[in-house]
């Protein structure tokens, strides 16, 4: 009769994990250089956000705001955004773009 082979290495006890670094209460997270970084908006892009050079972030915040109070998002899908006549320039033609498709065709409007 064959005997049973036992297992030599029996399963380790799960390791713990060190606590994660804590960061202190007042600290504040250091915004990323490139958001930051001032930029000139096109001609089609200044008719809604203003001539002067803004970071890319208040860029996407001031054509936020122009969508709100001309009520230009789908009421029944609120990531689609519908074009009117200044924004259409801007989503390449497009009449109605994604909230995703927004950023990416606004940073092309920008130097």
């Amino acid at each position: 009769m064959a005997a049973k082979k036992t297992t030599a290495a029996k399963k380790a006890p799960a390791a713990k994990k060190a606590p994660a670094a804590k960061k202190p209460a007042g600290a504040k997270r250091k915004p990323n250089a490139a958001f930051m970084k001032e930029m000139t908006p096109s001609p089609e892009l200044a008719a809604i956000v203003g001539n002067k050079p803004l970071p890319r972030t208040q860029v996407v915040s001031k054509i936020w705001d122009y969508i709100k109070k001309n009520n230009l998002q789908d009421a029944k899908n609120k990531r689609q955004i519908n074009a009117d006549d200044k924004l259409k320039p801007i989503f390449g033609g497009k009449k109605s773009v994604t909230m995703f498709e927004m950023t990416a065709l606004v940073n092309k409007n920008l130097s």
